[in-house]
């Protein structure tokens, strides 16, 4: 057996006491090399050093600390019911609930509070309030949880935030009033902080006060008439006895449940008898990322729709209301307003790389032109060699269109759609400056767990392999034909809660090929924002294993081995490179600046 490293020790230690304070014996806990993350009672945190330094190991517990709270203490079904339907109010509503939880157990063991300020400190330094000049480059979300998090605990805000805070701390006080103090008398009983917090957030006009139920966007029927519980759960309820129920999971949630241990809720442990997904509330829907390794393919796509009748086509505009994308729009501003100088200098450094295959090109060994310095070495060694000119001219450019496919399912939600909003505006923007056109997409389902589709194969009585399950939905955010400035607002979209559900990436390829293949320009650039495999529980729960990432993988290489269309990939926070041989992985907005202008870059150099 070999020897143990002191990492693997470390990782024992750490899954052992996530367990004792999550309460839950089947934590499991795994380095990561991106951002932390929680996925069910699967926690993914910082990766420490070989020699574990006292520093990052502390971090990494913070992180596994945060997220062993959050399965103790919280409820995401009661968190859900109350969260309010504006983008802003819901991200400030998440960061309240965080510091609640944590503030638990901060309170409780001095051990906790040192590894958590880690965490914060960690989570800071990466935060735009780190960079803010003025009070309107500062996140409120940020700024209010720092503060709440002082009140409840006496953690000093981080170094790195404090100039930040003091830049909105008058204002938020002046509205709010005794609410932090409210607060921290309701520390243990996530219904009554909540309410306490949703008051807050009236005080703060960031959600209506003439909507006291403060429930999600989503409750709103939506183009189809139906509510999101009719598309997650009543699907189910109308099969009856077809289908056992597991009542654990769909438990209401009661008064006496948002308080101590019986905050958690079962997740993701059932599924139905006939391999159906189970219906886990929001956080369980998450589509969860496989990392399957590469295997051959044969020739065909060997891939099929159970039914296209449902699926749509859609502009972003037609989503929703003018007066919400304004308002989604801006909170999307609001994010880009300290980015302004990346955007310069990426169109900067993109335009002259393009304007130099534009305007610069040599015919060398003329007998008539400019003299060629490079060469008089050979008139020095032999003088009877002839004099050598060279002569500039233009070269023809091929015009080109690029496409920008960003995947936008459940696991995007939060900074990593953030981060894909932010790109494509941001490049939208720099490849008009240089003359190309661009046309930005989105892809995503109508609904979770299957939509119409999955009725109509439940009416047909289930017939088996019936290939892809679920209802498709593409949005077109810019037409490659229409200025970014007459499309800049439908990008605000993508911040819309309820937008984001499942993905199906192989069709969402083939759809975003087939547009540009219709296209007059010469060279075509099909660039994919995503953040890893396909999931769409529906058909991957009644089909083989590996159904859509197969399908994706044969999309993929069909396009990059025989199709005119030129195709990469950007990762968000996972790598994509298993699946596309031209792709880099970001992390932040800040490295849009040097990988993405290469492999632009490089993208154009290629004839």
């Amino acid at each position: 057996m070999a020897e143990q490293t002191p990492l693997d020790l470390f990782k024992q230690a750490l899954t052992g006491a996530s367990r004792a304070l999550a309460h839950e014996p089947e934590v499991e806990v795994a380095w990561s090399a991106d951002a932390p993350s929680q996925a069910g009672k699967n926690f993914r945190v910082p990766l420490p050093g070989r020699n574990l330094p006292r520093e990052q190991a502390t971090e990494a517990r913070g992180f596994a600390d945060s997220f062993a709270l959050k399965l103790r203490h919280h409820n995401e079904r009661l968190h859900a019911s109350g969260a309010p339907p504006e983008p802003i109010a819901r991200a400030c509503y998440d960061a309240i609930e965080q510091v609640r939880y944590e503030a638990i157990g901060a309170t409780n063991y001095a051990g906790i509070r040192d590894n958590l300020h880690s965490a914060v400190e960690m989570r800071t330094a990466s935060d735009p309030i780190a960079r803010a000049d003025d009070p309107t480059q500062v996140p409120l979300p940020t700024a209010l949880s720092l503060m709440l998090r002082e009140a409840l605990t006496g953690e000093a805000i981080p170094d790195r935030a404090k100039a930040g805070v003091e830049m909105v701390r008058k204002d938020i006080l002046a509205k709010i009033g005794t609410d932090m103090e409210d607060l921290a008398g309701a520390l243990d009983n996530q219904r009554a902080f909540q309410d306490l917090a949703l008051d807050m957030l009236r005080h703060l006009e960031l959600t209506l006060p003439d909507n006291p139920d403060a429930t999600d966007a989503d409750d709103s029927p939506d183009e189809d008439g139906e509510t999101p519980d009719d598309q997650e759960s009543g699907e189910d309820e109308q099969e009856g006895a077809a289908e056992p129920q597991a009542s654990d999971a769909r438990a209401e949630v009661s008064d006496g449940e948002a308080d101590g241990d019986s905050d958690r809720e079962v997740e993701g442990e059932q599924e139905m008898s006939d391999g159906d997904p189970d219906d886990e509330g929001e956080e369980g829907m998450q589509p969860v990322r496989p990392n399957r390794p590469w295997t051959d393919l044969p020739e065909s796509f060997d891939y099929k729709a159970y039914t296209e009748k449902f699926d749509e086509v859609v502009e972003a505009g037609e989503l929703c209301d003018a007066e919400e994308l304004d308002r989604l729009r801006a909170y999307l501003d609001s994010q880009l307003a300290g980015l302004q100088g990346i955007v310069t200098r990426l169109a900067n450094r993109l335009q002259r790389r393009l304007m130099a295959q534009q305007n610069r090109s040599w015919d060398f060994d003329q007998e008539e032109g400019l003299l060629d310095a490079a060469r008089l070495t050979r008139v020095v060694i032999s003088p009877g060699h002839a004099l050598s000119y060279k002569i500039e001219r233009d070269t023809e450019f091929k015009d080109t269109v690029v496409t920008l496919l960003i995947d936008n399912s459940g696991s995007m939600r939060g900074r990593p759609i953030s981060i894909a909003a932010i790109s494509a505006d941001i490049l939208a923007r720099t490849l008009e400056r240089c003359g190309v056109k661009t046309e930005i997409l989105g892809f995503t389902t109508r609904a979770w767990k299957g939509g119409q589709s999955r009725e109509a194969w439940l009416a047909d009585g289930r017939p088996a392999n019936p290939g892809r399950l679920n209802d498709l939905r593409h949005i077109l955010y810019k037409k490659a034909d229409e200025p970014w400035r007459r499309a800049r607002r439908n990008l605000g979209l993508m911040m819309r809660e309820g937008l984001l559900k499942e993905n199906i990436d192989g069709e969402a390829l083939l759809w975003a090929h087939a547009r540009l293949l219709a296209r007059p320009e010469d060279r075509r650039i099909l660039m994919v924002i995503s953040d890893g495999a396909p999931v769409d529980d529906s058909t991957l729960s009644v089909n083989q294993a590996g159904y859509l990432e197969s399908h994706l993988r044969k999309v993929i290489d069909w396009i990059e081995r025989q199709s005119p269309v030129q195709l990469a990939a950007i990762g968000i926070g996972h790598d994509v490179t298993r699946y596309y041989k031209r792709s880099v992985t970001i992390m932040d907005v800040e490295q849009l600046g040097g990988t993405i202008i290469e492999q632009l870059a490089d993208l154009f150099d290629v004839d």
